[in-house]
């Protein structure tokens, strides 16, 4: 079946208890056992939840995958992820991540033993020489937060796997609509559902995605003694807002391209960066791997004091972290997503103090656009 047909249909199908279309929300902590040794597949609510396996079901088959595993946020999802390793393991990663990625990875898990090398993964001879003996996992996203860059993806997981290597894809911005990085050759795919996934700024969660048996079975096992299981509740919000997830991306899509087109042609912008752009040097990768280029977008005012003024003059688009939402967002990484990176290492990367980044959202285009134009007129 087609993908806005099995958002809607797997794993919630009517309630056999009662015929309700949508699936219940199953609060409870424990579930009572017939006798000893003998349930109904429900012992308990951390293990496992009917709610939370109804979302992992839906999400494993959007992204083409076996298995799934929902999770209390996307950082928590990372954390299992990387928990697949030990310590003296290596991971070569991108070095363009998330600033909570890039913190996770340097402020906590370098301190039980693993040990990260950072490349540009847009040129696979930089990741190549970055690999190392005991290098266990590429760890890429792609595109990336907040410049947009776009990574090959088949071509990383044959370089990965000719070296022995687990290739992780963080594919928070496409969504399984616009990328399926399994069908490209990745072992796993992650989410935070709190963004496209959810797509209505109300619950936090993450998702790991993958195809492998056994990865699968330590993926379970580390989720249950771990514990950041996603709750049935937030798993509801991500069912619920996943049903209407072909058509909120198609309009993100539209949208994003339009803004984007915009700001690229306005006298006070100097650079945009997105992907469906043919000024864009991964456009051609992108058309490729990507069936449309999403909501996503940043873009260079030239300094503090401009961003500044163009994110207190907006008034329809809203400063705040996160994205994915219905309403469009609009930030300061340097300030804000990426705080964590250290100053030098975002000059280097061109996460200037004048980069803005925006989640386009899925208002009328035209007052989009208006709201920007007013904006960047105070500079």
């Amino acid at each position: 079946m087609g993908f806005a047909t099995d958002a809607i249909h797997i794993g919630q199908e009517p309630d056999p208890a009662t015929g309700a279309i949508i699936v219940p929300i199953y609060q409870t902590s424990t579930f009572v056992q017939e006798e000893l040794g003998k349930h109904k597949g429900y012992e308990y609510a951390r293990t496992s939840n009917p709610t939370r396996a109804a979302l992992e079901r839906n999400l494993a088959a959007l992204e083409r995958g076996q298995f799934a595993f929902a999770f209390a946020s996307g950082m928590a999802a990372i954390n299992v992820t990387l928990s697949l390793l030990k310590s003296g393991d290596h991971v070569v990663a991108g070095h363009n991540l998330y600033g909570g990625t890039f913190r996770l990875f340097e402020r906590v898990l370098k301190t039980f033993g693993l040990e990260f090398s950072y490349a540009n993964t847009t040129r696979l001879d930089e990741v190549a020489r970055a690999i190392q003996p005991r290098t266990r996992m590429l760890y890429i996203e792609t595109p990336t937060n907040p410049l947009m860059e776009v990574t090959d993806i088949a071509a990383a997981a044959a370089l990965a796997h000719e070296r022995g290597l687990l290739l992780v894809v963080d594919n928070t911005f496409m969504s399984p609509y616009f990328q399926r990085p399994l069908e490209l050759g990745a072992d796993i795919v992650l989410h935070s559902t709190t963004k496209y996934l959810n797509g209505h700024s109300d619950g936090v969660g993450g998702a790991v995605i993958l195809n492998d048996a056994p990865t699968a079975e330590r993926l379970k096992f580390l989720q249950n003694a771990a514990g950041a299981v996603l709750g049935p509740f937030d798993s509801w919000l991500v069912l619920r807002g996943v049903k209407t997830l072909a058509i909120r991306m198609r309009q993100h899509n539209e949208n994003g391209l339009a803004v984007a087109r915009f700001l690229e042609k306005h006298p006070k912008v100097h650079k945009v960066h997105y992907p469906g752009l043919p000024s864009h040097p991964q456009h051609a990768l992108a058309r490729r791997q990507m069936s449309g280029f999403g909501g996503m977008l940043s873009f260079e005012t030239g300094s503090l004091e401009n961003a500044g003024k163009v994110l207190k003059s907006v008034r329809l688009c809203s400063l705040a972290e996160s994205l994915g939402g219905v309403e469009t967002l609009i930030s300061h990484p340097a300030s804000m997503t990426h705080a964590s990176v250290p100053p030098e290492e975002r000059r280097r990367l061109g996460i200037t103090d004048g980069l803005v980044r925006i989640s386009v959202g899925i208002e009328d285009a035209e007052d989009l656009l208006a709201d920007l134009d007013q904006a960047l007129a105070k500079l």
